[in-house]
């Protein structure tokens, strides 16, 4: 059994918080979830993120986490993919979890007839050498938690007041810009299905809290 949840808005850091709770309290009678959801807008760095990176905030927050890379931004419009599994017990490695996250992404993009590839140096989906989609996971008590941010339909002037993943030239798009227009619950309805296919979970029963 898998649990998917649709939480709609949520404020970054009390999620970050509750990610961090069923990770550190779960133990092999709690089925694994799936949480999407959507935050307002926060910046957010990485473990060994540097502060250089933030080039001029304003009046968004910036909140220290505990995953892997650099600094990006979340904000409405762009769809948070948070997979809380015990990889363990799914039999899923680190690499196969990313590679399950980004082709879940190639594939969607590939539905409109446009190609998206992952990079081997900055984890995430990009098309044209534009990142549409980012990758930040944490693992603890074999348990995976943080996850995957696509951008969907946002305003994406506040990746201008950062260096997007610490890279200072990284163009950064959205599903709109490419003419990918689909309405926001069919789009993450198939990144679920494909998110679920490549992590061979296809088969679990999937529960969906009202």
């Amino acid at each position: 059994m898998i649990i998917v949840r649709s939480l709609g808005r949520e404020d970054y850091e009390p999620l970050w918080r509750r990610m961090q709770s069923f990770t550190d309290t779960r133990d092999e009678s709690i089925p694994d979830e799936i949480w999407f959801t959507e935050h307002p807008p926060v910046f957010t760095l990485g473990l060994n993120a540097s502060r250089e990176h933030l080039l001029d905030t304003g009046d968004i927050p910036v909140v220290q986490v505990d995953r892997g890379g650099q600094v990006t931004y979340h904000g409405p419009g762009q769809l948070m993919i948070y997979p809380l599994i015990d990889l363990k017990r799914a039999k899923i490695g680190v690499r196969h979890l990313v590679t399950g996250l980004e082709q879940s992404i190639v594939d969607l993009v590939a539905d409109y007839g446009i190609e998206g590839k992952a990079r081997k140096d900055a984890p995430g989906v990009y098309v044209d050498g534009q990142k549409i989609a980012s990758v930040g996971l944490r693992i603890r008590r074999g348990a995976s938690f943080h996850g995957m941010a696509l951008n969907i339909d946002m305003d994406l002037a506040p990746f201008s007041q950062i260096n997007p993943c610490g890279f200072n030239d990284l163009a950064v798009t959205d599903l709109l810009s490419l003419g990918i227009s689909a309405d926001r619950e069919s789009l993450r309805a198939a990144v679920e299905r494909n998110l679920l296919g490549h992590l061979g979970l296809r088969n679990e029963e999937i529960v969906r809290p009202d």
